[in-house]
């Protein structure tokens, strides 16, 4: 995209937010607690932090609910030098969908300026690759499958003209969102969904992965591979399936690759769903009798990442309390929690890492993250209290807040 665009319409936009990044960028950083009062989860007790009266962790972006674009899709990358890149997207009746937004922090998440806006991008993974930062997502809501390079650190960026130069897929509508890129067996792995039909949100969504060399020309569509696209069944748990989507590409304990994905299942909620890969990134397979796994939050967004130290995998979700258990598990989404499982099979809850009482206006959501050391850093899509009256919903976010858990070891 070009230098008069990005500043333009950017920056102009971004001026009467700036006494707002000013005011809300003090929160203090998130940490898990496990005190025994009260929020049950499987067979743990555990205590949410306590409320804070202005929006947690450090603001780098926020919206106004009057105005009718809400805030989505964060993504978070970490560069060499200790800079850590983020991006997001606009949503709601007042926007466009198919804008992204890209933030640099030079001081490891302290404080947050703008570098540019991307048109022809959106539901996007922001990561780095061997020496470049890269998005790739959908080039509007439900549109082609695109990727774009930067090499100056997000401040202009490849336009995906072509199969030569971004545009991966176009040949229909897709999905996703801000899932791990995963490297493995000298590959890059990516989950996908082709929109099939006209049956609604969920049921139309059809799961498979996208993979790469890692060694080669990413903007080139003719290096990347697809697996079979797999639909889903409404008949599958009961008659309580409608849909599957926002697939993570996990390498397993025995060092194969999967697609574990997050199921709307109501009204439980705590499923997600498990796609063998073949090696070569061709071949798709789910068995419904032994592909579903119990997972907290799991009709929710969620990334899982492993880590060699510990021997866990590991995810942030929106797992629901005892006390809010009963209403839409979908949108229930004002708990967010610290996960792991050694074996992808067998979750528990660890921690509670940000909480609000009330469900229907607060949300810690759509989380991203990295481990950085001993803590994990993460960005949200949050919906708080603010000057202007709250979120419109728990699910239209006024904020895109960056939180810190220190120590994540702890909770293992």
């Amino acid at each position: 995209m070009n230098r008069a665009c990005q500043r333009s319409r950017f920056f102009s936009f971004l001026r009467p937010m700036a006494a707002l990044l000013l005011i809300f960028a003090v929160g203090s950083s998130a940490a898990g607690r496990a005190e025994n009062d009260g929020l049950v989860f499987s067979d743990r007790i555990l205590s949410p932090p306590p409320v804070s009266e202005r929006v947690p962790g450090l603001v780098i972006d926020h919206s106004a609910a009057q105005s009718k674009v809400y805030l989505g899709s964060p993504s978070l990358a970490v560069l060499p030098g200790g800079i850590y890149a983020a991006s997001h997207d606009y949503f709601g009746p007042d926007t466009k969908e198919n804008v992204t937004a890209v933030y640099v922090s030079a001081d490891r998440g302290k404080s947050w300026q703008p570098r540019a806006q991307i048109e022809g991008q959106y539901w996007s993974t922001l990561f780095f690759h061997r020496g470049e930062l890269y998005l790739i997502g959908t080039s509007e809501h439900n549109g082609y499958t695109v990727i774009r390079r930067s090499r100056d650190q997000g401040v202009t960026w490849s336009e995906p003209l072509d199969r030569k130069s971004g545009r991966l897929l176009d040949d229909g509508r897709y999905h996703c969102a801000p899932v791990p890129i995963v490297e493995h067996d000298g590959r890059l792995w990516r989950g996908m969904e082709a929109v099939v039909g006209s049956e609604g949100w969920g049921r139309h969504f059809q799961t498979f992965m996208m993979s790469v060399p890692a060694e080669s020309d990413l903007l080139d569509g003719g290096n990347w591979i697809c697996s079979n696209r797999i639909p889903g069944d409404p008949d599958w748990l009961n008659g309580k399936f409608g849909g599957w989507l926002e697939g993570n590409a996990v390498i397993t304990p025995v060092g194969g690759m999967v697609n574990i994905l997050r199921v709307d299942y109501r009204p439980e909620g705590g499923q997600a769903a498990r796609v063998e890969i073949s090696p070569d990134g061709k071949r798709a397979v789910f068995d419904p009798a032994r592909g579903f796994i119990d997972f907290p939050g799991g009709c929710k967004k969620f990334a899982i990442r492993y880590d060699a130290g510990s021997g866990r995998y590991w995810s942030l979700s929106n797992a629901i309390p005892g006390r809010h258990r009963g209403a839409n598990p979908e949108r229930t989404r004002n708990t967010l929690a610290l996960i792991h499982s050694a074996d992808l099979t067998n979750w528990s809850v660890r921690s509670v890492v940000l909480y609000h009482p009330d469900v229907e206006k607060h949300g810690f959501q759509y989380v991203d993250w990295h481990f950085e050391g001993e803590d994990i850093i993460f960005i949200s899509r949050t919906a708080y209290d603010d000057r202007s009256g709250g979120a419109h919903n728990q699910h239209d976010a006024n904020y895109i807040t960056f939180h810190r858990i220190r120590n994540y070891l702890q909770y293992r």
